[in-house]
């Protein structure tokens, strides 16, 4: 991942209760980030996701979440196990019971998108850097 610096980065087993211990990971990781909510919402759907979805799934399969930041902002990264040449995607259907997932996504992050591995997809999303003053303290708002 080039660009943001790696704030840390885990693997998990492709297993149901990986979600809980991402979303964990992540607020550890940001915990005073003011959109922090948002980053753990992405997180936990985009794990899901790959757990449901793909190969990560399967017995066996991992899941690797990174959380990297910059001066412009977080970087979240979920690497799956491979979906036999499927990729994410925002279902049109607004009202399915199922499928929300990467809306959901899209919805929060400034920017999304996914990048291929060999098998492997890379979920990635943005979300704004808080502002820092000189001394490295977050402003609210204007600090002029």
């Amino acid at each position: 991942m080039g660009g943001p610096g790696v704030l840390g980065e885990v693997t998990l087993p492709g297993v149901r209760r990986s979600v809980a211990y991402a979303r964990g990971f992540v607020r550890e990781l940001a915990g005073g980030y003011e959109r922090l909510d948002d980053l753990v919402m992405v997180v936990s759907e985009t794990v899901a996701n790959a757990i449901t979805h793909t190969a990560s799934g399967l017995e066996g399969g991992r899941v690797r979440v990174v959380l990297a930041a910059g001066p412009d902002c977080y970087r979240l990264e979920v690497t799956d196990d491979g979906a036999a040449g499927g990729r994410p995607f925002v279902k049109d259907e607004t009202g399915a019971e199922t499928g929300r997932g990467m809306r959901i996504v899209a919805g929060l992050a400034s920017r999304w998108g996914f990048r291929t591995e060999g098998a492997r997809t890379v979920v990635w999303a943005e979300f704004p850097a808080p502002a820092v003053d000189g001394r490295g303290r977050e402003t609210v708002g204007d600090p002029g």
